[in-house]
């Protein structure tokens, strides 16, 4: 009797294998698709899926979704803590999104105006690098820039250079904390718990404290230790500079 449950729990297995191999991929609708991209995920990636304060989708290789299967997990379960899961669309849906985002992924990219290699110069002559790495050369304190034209939009781009407080990464948020003894350190929280929390500072310098041993701790929600531009930059500067962030794609 034995070998006979076996054999029934091993055909029970088989069975369900196969069914599952032989589901057929979900077929999405790119109209419908683009109706949810729009009310659902326009917010972080842009109306038309160029990027924002999340990534640009306008290219054929996305980081998180090497094949069709992939990109509908991403969408529906989202990447934490940045991306939230779209789990109120159902399996079509989400199928259909993932279709859409696959056909603006085809189109052509944006023409981007201005010289590159003037931009570069004005990178460093602003002192870009002290903040911004880009192939491992520079400071780490602000975003990693060497594959940031592959992730963002001209118009993004352009505008985190003037206003650099519109969108202000999670990960990069400002703290300010002030000891019982008057001390003000502020910086960027590495870390934080309940209890505790980590700070780095302009200078790379590395704070922790415990809460309770704060005067004050404030959360410094949409700033940016980045400052603008927008009066120390000719338009021409500006342009070239933003045609040269355009062009960092990281190894292609």
């Amino acid at each position: 009797m034995r070998w006979i449950f076996a054999l029934v729990c091993v055909s029970c297995a088989l069975a369900q294998t196969l069914t599952k191999e032989s589901e057929p991929e979900p077929v999405g609708d790119p109209a419908l698709g683009q109706k949810r991209f729009e009310s659902q995920c326009a917010l972080c990636h842009g109306q038309d899926g160029s990027g924002g304060r999340g990534p640009n989708l306008r290219r054929p290789k996305l980081d998180h979704a090497s094949d069709d299967a992939a990109l509908r997990k991403v969408i529906s379960q989202g990447i934490q803590p940045e991306m939230p899961g779209a789990w109120q669309l159902s399996v079509h849906e989400v199928a259909s999104v993932a279709a859409y985002v696959r056909q603006i992924g085809s189109l052509p990219a944006e023409p981007v105006a201005g010289n590159a290699t003037h931009g570069a110069q004005v990178y460093k002559s602003k002192g870009c690098p002290n903040c911004h790495m880009i192939a491992g050369a520079g400071s780490g304190y602000g975003p990693e820039l060497s594959d940031i034209g592959a992730r963002r939009s001209v118009a993004f781009l352009r505008e985190s250079v003037v206003a650099p407080e519109t969108s202000v990464p999670d990960r990069f948020l400002m703290i300010e904390a002030v000891t019982t003894g008057g001390e003000t350190v502020r910086g960027l929280r590495v870390n934080e718990d309940t209890f505790t929390i980590q700070i780095r500072d302009a200078n790379g310098q590395y704070s922790s404290f415990r809460k309770s041993d704060l005067k004050e701790l404030r959360k410094l929600t949409g700033k940016s230790p980045m400052p603008s531009y927008k009066d120390s930059l000719t338009q021409d500067d500006l342009t070239d500079l933003t045609a040269y962030l355009v062009g960092l794609r990281g190894k292609s």
